[in-house]
Protein backbone atom coordinates (compact mmCIF):
# COMPACT_ATOMS: atom_id res chain seq x y z
CA UNK A 1 0.00 0.00 0.00
CA UNK A 2 2.81 2.43 0.62
CA UNK A 3 4.15 1.64 -2.16
CA UNK A 4 0.91 2.52 -4.60
CA UNK A 5 0.53 5.78 -2.12
CA UNK A 6 4.00 7.24 -3.25
CA UNK A 7 3.92 6.17 -6.83
CA UNK A 8 0.78 8.13 -7.22
CA UNK A 9 1.91 11.18 -5.71
CA UNK A 10 4.95 11.24 -7.79
CA UNK A 11 2.72 10.79 -10.90
CA UNK A 12 0.21 14.09 -9.08
CA UNK A 13 3.41 15.87 -8.88
CA UNK A 14 4.84 15.37 -12.22
CA UNK A 15 1.48 16.35 -14.01
CA UNK A 16 1.28 19.27 -12.07
CA UNK A 17 4.28 20.66 -12.38
CA UNK A 18 4.04 20.55 -16.31
CA UNK A 19 0.70 22.16 -16.11
CA UNK A 20 -1.07 18.59 -16.49
CA UNK A 21 -3.61 17.62 -13.95
CA UNK A 22 -3.98 13.78 -13.80
CA UNK A 23 -7.84 12.23 -13.34
CA UNK A 24 -8.32 9.61 -10.78
CA UNK A 25 -11.21 8.09 -9.67
CA UNK A 26 -13.15 10.29 -7.20
CA UNK A 27 -12.89 7.79 -4.73
CA UNK A 28 -9.14 7.94 -4.74
CA UNK A 29 -8.75 11.81 -5.07
CA UNK A 30 -6.91 13.63 -2.35
CA UNK A 31 -8.89 16.52 -0.51
CA UNK A 32 -7.79 19.63 -1.88
CA UNK A 33 -4.88 21.48 0.22
CA UNK A 34 -6.23 24.61 1.92
CA UNK A 35 -4.43 27.29 1.43
CA UNK A 36 -2.05 29.03 3.41
CA UNK A 37 -3.30 31.38 5.91
CA UNK A 38 -2.46 34.19 7.83
CA UNK A 39 -1.32 33.31 11.61
CA UNK A 40 -0.61 35.57 14.44
CA UNK A 41 0.18 35.57 17.94
CA UNK A 42 0.52 38.42 20.35
CA UNK A 43 0.79 39.24 24.66
CA UNK A 44 -1.59 42.21 23.72
CA UNK A 45 -5.10 40.99 23.99
CA UNK A 46 -7.05 40.98 20.85
CA UNK A 47 -4.08 42.16 18.91
CA UNK A 48 -3.58 38.58 17.27
CA UNK A 49 -6.78 38.46 16.18
CA UNK A 50 -7.55 42.27 14.65
CA UNK A 51 -4.51 41.89 12.55
CA UNK A 52 -5.35 38.44 11.51
CA UNK A 53 -8.82 39.32 9.86
CA UNK A 54 -6.83 42.73 8.69
CA UNK A 55 -3.97 40.86 6.91
CA UNK A 56 -6.57 38.24 4.98
CA UNK A 57 -8.64 41.41 3.96
CA UNK A 58 -6.10 42.95 2.53
CA UNK A 59 -5.28 39.56 0.94
CA UNK A 60 -8.57 39.10 -0.36
CA UNK A 61 -9.24 38.75 -3.91
CA UNK A 62 -5.20 39.99 -5.14
CA UNK A 63 -3.31 37.46 -7.37
CA UNK A 64 -0.34 36.36 -6.51
CA UNK A 65 1.79 34.34 -4.36
CA UNK A 66 2.37 36.30 -1.15
CA UNK A 67 4.42 35.67 2.09
CA UNK A 68 4.52 37.83 4.91
CA UNK A 69 6.40 38.26 8.11
CA UNK A 70 5.75 40.82 11.23
CA UNK A 71 6.96 40.73 14.62
CA UNK A 72 6.89 43.51 16.55
CA UNK A 73 9.48 43.73 19.86
CA UNK A 74 6.85 45.72 21.90
CA UNK A 75 4.17 43.49 22.43
CA UNK A 76 5.76 40.42 21.39
CA UNK A 77 3.28 40.14 18.65
CA UNK A 78 3.94 37.62 14.90
CA UNK A 79 2.29 37.28 11.91
CA UNK A 80 3.29 34.48 9.56
CA UNK A 81 2.30 33.46 5.62
CA UNK A 82 4.33 31.26 3.83
CA UNK A 83 7.48 31.58 5.72
CA UNK A 84 9.22 29.38 3.96
CA UNK A 85 8.26 29.59 0.58
CA UNK A 86 11.17 30.69 -1.62
CA UNK A 87 11.04 33.52 -3.88
CA UNK A 88 13.46 35.41 -6.32
CA UNK A 89 15.54 38.06 -4.40
CA UNK A 90 16.08 40.65 -6.77
CA UNK A 91 16.97 43.73 -4.96
CA UNK A 92 15.91 43.23 -1.58
CA UNK A 93 19.26 40.90 -1.14
CA UNK A 94 21.60 44.06 -1.50
CA UNK A 95 20.70 44.43 2.15
CA UNK A 96 22.46 41.08 2.90
CA UNK A 97 25.42 42.12 0.40
CA UNK A 98 25.72 45.24 3.26
CA UNK A 99 25.35 43.26 6.48
CA UNK A 100 28.29 40.38 4.93
CA UNK A 101 30.49 43.21 3.91
CA UNK A 102 29.91 44.60 7.53
CA UNK A 103 30.12 41.12 9.09
CA UNK A 104 33.62 40.55 7.11
CA UNK A 105 35.21 43.96 7.71
CA UNK A 106 34.09 43.27 11.72
CA UNK A 107 36.12 39.90 11.24
CA UNK A 108 39.23 41.60 10.10
CA UNK A 109 38.92 44.48 12.83
CA UNK A 110 38.47 46.69 10.25
CA UNK A 111 36.32 50.11 8.70
CA UNK A 112 34.95 50.07 5.42
CA UNK A 113 37.16 51.56 2.62
CA UNK A 114 35.85 55.03 1.02
CA UNK A 115 35.49 53.45 -1.85
CA UNK A 116 33.25 50.77 0.12
CA UNK A 117 31.16 53.39 1.25
CA UNK A 118 30.70 54.67 -1.88
CA UNK A 119 29.51 51.41 -3.26
CA UNK A 120 27.45 50.16 0.05
CA UNK A 121 25.53 53.95 -0.30
CA UNK A 122 24.50 53.59 -4.06
CA UNK A 123 23.41 49.93 -3.72
CA UNK A 124 21.15 50.29 -0.47
CA UNK A 125 19.79 54.56 -0.84
CA UNK A 126 19.56 53.99 -4.80
CA UNK A 127 19.59 50.19 -5.77
CA UNK A 128 22.49 50.53 -7.99
CA UNK A 129 22.92 47.15 -9.67
CA UNK A 130 26.63 47.69 -11.08
CA UNK A 131 27.88 48.76 -6.90
CA UNK A 132 25.71 45.24 -5.86
CA UNK A 133 28.07 43.23 -8.72
CA UNK A 134 31.26 45.01 -7.57
CA UNK A 135 30.50 43.83 -3.71
CA UNK A 136 29.20 40.64 -4.56
CA UNK A 137 32.33 39.78 -6.45
CA UNK A 138 34.51 40.96 -3.69
CA UNK A 139 32.86 38.97 -1.20
CA UNK A 140 32.54 36.28 -2.77
CA UNK A 141 30.10 33.22 -2.38
CA UNK A 142 32.07 32.05 0.41
CA UNK A 143 31.74 34.94 2.41
CA UNK A 144 27.80 35.28 1.68
CA UNK A 145 27.17 31.75 2.82
CA UNK A 146 29.83 32.61 6.00
CA UNK A 147 27.36 35.63 6.91
CA UNK A 148 23.95 33.40 6.15
CA UNK A 149 25.44 30.42 8.74
CA UNK A 150 25.98 33.23 11.28
CA UNK A 151 23.07 34.89 11.07
CA UNK A 152 21.04 31.46 11.14
CA UNK A 153 19.45 32.58 7.73
CA UNK A 154 19.87 28.65 6.55
CA UNK A 155 16.84 28.79 4.17
CA UNK A 156 18.70 31.42 1.79
CA UNK A 157 20.55 30.51 -1.44
CA UNK A 158 23.17 32.75 -2.48
CA UNK A 159 22.60 33.10 -6.49
CA UNK A 160 25.13 31.37 -8.88
CA UNK A 161 27.49 33.27 -11.14
CA UNK A 162 26.97 36.26 -9.85
CA UNK A 163 23.38 36.36 -10.66
CA UNK A 164 22.78 38.06 -7.05
CA UNK A 165 19.35 38.63 -8.25
CA UNK A 166 18.82 34.53 -8.28
CA UNK A 167 19.15 34.06 -4.56
CA UNK A 168 17.28 32.35 -3.11
CA UNK A 169 15.43 34.05 0.31
CA UNK A 170 12.63 33.35 2.78
CA UNK A 171 10.35 35.50 5.18
CA UNK A 172 12.05 33.64 7.81
CA UNK A 173 15.26 34.51 6.90
CA UNK A 174 14.32 37.95 5.93
CA UNK A 175 13.16 38.60 9.05
CA UNK A 176 16.25 37.05 11.01
CA UNK A 177 18.52 39.95 8.79
CA UNK A 178 15.72 42.27 10.18
CA UNK A 179 16.46 41.28 13.96
CA UNK A 180 19.96 41.39 13.67
CA UNK A 181 20.04 44.93 12.39
CA UNK A 182 17.46 46.04 15.00
CA UNK A 183 18.82 44.58 18.47
CA UNK A 184 22.17 44.07 19.96
CA UNK A 185 23.57 40.69 18.98
CA UNK A 186 27.22 39.00 18.40
CA UNK A 187 26.81 38.66 14.43
CA UNK A 188 26.59 42.68 13.86
CA UNK A 189 28.52 45.18 15.81
CA UNK A 190 26.58 48.35 17.09
CA UNK A 191 28.06 50.49 14.90
CA UNK A 192 27.34 48.40 11.71
CA UNK A 193 23.84 47.79 12.36
CA UNK A 194 23.44 51.67 12.72
CA UNK A 195 25.04 52.66 9.69
CA UNK A 196 22.92 49.79 7.41
CA UNK A 197 19.69 51.04 9.22
CA UNK A 198 21.25 54.80 8.27
CA UNK A 199 21.40 53.89 4.88
CA UNK A 200 18.26 52.29 4.51
CA UNK A 201 16.53 55.16 6.08
CA UNK A 202 17.89 57.46 3.12
CA UNK A 203 16.44 55.63 -0.08
CA UNK A 204 15.39 57.70 -2.55
CA UNK A 205 11.84 58.89 -2.46
CA UNK A 206 10.95 56.68 -5.75
CA UNK A 207 11.79 53.97 -3.93
CA UNK A 208 10.17 54.16 -0.42
CA UNK A 209 6.68 52.40 -1.20
CA UNK A 210 5.96 49.26 -0.23
CA UNK A 211 5.98 48.26 3.51
CA UNK A 212 5.94 52.00 4.30
CA UNK A 213 2.64 52.47 3.35
CA UNK A 214 1.03 53.95 6.03
CA UNK A 215 3.49 54.21 8.79
CA UNK A 216 2.62 57.31 11.17
CA UNK A 217 5.07 59.89 10.69
CA UNK A 218 6.05 59.30 14.73
CA UNK A 219 7.26 56.31 13.37
CA UNK A 220 11.11 55.76 11.53
CA UNK A 221 11.15 53.98 8.49
CA UNK A 222 13.97 51.83 7.09
CA UNK A 223 13.26 49.83 4.21
CA UNK A 224 14.80 48.54 1.37
CA UNK A 225 12.82 47.11 -1.96
CA UNK A 226 13.38 44.25 -4.56
CA UNK A 227 11.55 44.25 -8.14
CA UNK A 228 12.35 41.50 -11.12
CA UNK A 229 10.14 40.47 -14.08
CA UNK A 230 10.84 37.01 -15.37
CA UNK A 231 9.35 34.42 -17.83
CA UNK A 232 7.80 32.59 -15.34
CA UNK A 233 5.69 33.82 -12.21
CA UNK A 234 5.73 37.24 -13.67
CA UNK A 235 7.05 40.30 -11.63
CA UNK A 236 8.47 39.60 -8.22
CA UNK A 237 8.08 42.35 -6.07
CA UNK A 238 9.44 42.58 -2.50
CA UNK A 239 9.33 44.87 0.48
CA UNK A 240 11.19 44.52 3.96
CA UNK A 241 11.53 47.43 6.58
CA UNK A 242 11.96 47.82 10.06
CA UNK A 243 10.00 50.29 12.06
CA UNK A 244 10.32 52.24 15.48
CA UNK A 245 8.81 55.05 17.72
CA UNK A 246 5.26 55.51 19.21
CA UNK A 247 6.22 52.85 21.43
CA UNK A 248 6.96 50.25 19.25
CA UNK A 249 10.01 48.41 17.48
CA UNK A 250 8.27 46.00 14.73
CA UNK A 251 9.73 44.88 11.23
CA UNK A 252 7.54 43.64 8.10
CA UNK A 253 8.52 41.35 5.02
CA UNK A 254 6.50 40.76 2.38
CA UNK A 255 7.62 38.64 -0.84
CA UNK A 256 4.91 38.18 -4.05
CA UNK A 257 5.51 36.89 -6.96
CA UNK A 258 2.86 36.22 -9.97
CA UNK A 259 1.95 39.76 -10.03
CA UNK A 260 0.81 40.96 -13.56
CA UNK A 261 2.89 44.19 -13.69
CA UNK A 262 5.14 45.42 -10.43
CA UNK A 263 2.34 48.34 -9.89
CA UNK A 264 0.51 45.20 -9.35
CA UNK A 265 2.58 43.43 -6.68
CA UNK A 266 3.31 47.20 -4.67
CA UNK A 267 -0.30 47.05 -4.38
CA UNK A 268 -0.61 44.34 -2.99
CA UNK A 269 2.45 45.06 -0.46
CA UNK A 270 0.66 48.10 0.54
CA UNK A 271 -2.43 46.66 1.33
CA UNK A 272 -0.77 44.71 3.88
CA UNK A 273 1.46 47.25 5.25
CA UNK A 274 -1.23 49.73 5.86
CA UNK A 275 -3.47 47.18 7.87
CA UNK A 276 -0.64 46.29 10.09
CA UNK A 277 0.67 49.98 10.63
CA UNK A 278 -2.94 50.90 11.50
CA UNK A 279 -3.62 47.92 13.86
CA UNK A 280 -0.37 48.73 16.06
CA UNK A 281 0.27 51.99 16.04
CA UNK A 282 -3.67 53.82 15.23
CA UNK A 283 -3.52 57.15 14.69
CA UNK A 284 -6.62 60.11 14.68
CA UNK A 285 -5.76 61.59 11.39
CA UNK A 286 -5.00 60.25 8.11
CA UNK A 287 -2.86 63.31 7.88
CA UNK A 288 -0.11 61.77 10.00
CA UNK A 289 0.16 58.77 7.76
CA UNK A 290 3.13 59.01 5.34
CA UNK A 291 1.05 56.71 2.12
CA UNK A 292 1.39 59.05 -0.41
CA UNK A 293 5.32 59.69 0.27
CA UNK A 294 6.17 56.13 -1.07
CA UNK A 295 5.28 56.12 -4.65
CA UNK A 296 6.85 53.59 -6.85
CA UNK A 297 9.88 54.02 -9.39
CA UNK A 298 8.37 55.16 -12.70
CA UNK A 299 11.47 53.21 -14.68
CA UNK A 300 11.84 49.54 -12.90
CA UNK A 301 14.76 47.70 -14.21
CA UNK A 302 15.72 44.50 -13.15
CA UNK A 303 17.89 43.45 -10.42
CA UNK A 304 19.73 41.00 -11.93
CA UNK A 305 23.09 42.35 -14.51
CA UNK A 306 22.30 40.89 -18.34
CA UNK A 307 25.44 39.61 -18.34
CA UNK A 308 27.45 38.64 -14.73
CA UNK A 309 30.38 39.73 -14.35
CA UNK A 310 33.87 38.17 -15.56
CA UNK A 311 35.67 35.14 -12.63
Amino acid sequence: MTHRISRRARVLAAGLGAGVIVPFAAAAAPAAAAAPQVSCTSSKTGLATKLQQDITTALRGRAGTVAVGLYDRSTKTTCTLRSSTAYDSASVVKATVLATLLWDAKKHNRYLTTREQSLATAMITKSDNNATSTLWKQLGVTKVKGFLAAAGMTQTKPGANNYWGLTQITVRDEQKLLALLTAKNSVLSDNSRAYELKLMGKVISSQRWGTPAGAPSSVAVHVKNGWLSRATHGWRVHSIGTFNGAGHDYMITVLTQDNSTMQYGVNTIQAVAKAIHKDLVPTTSTTSASVLRYVPTANPQEAIPAVPSAG
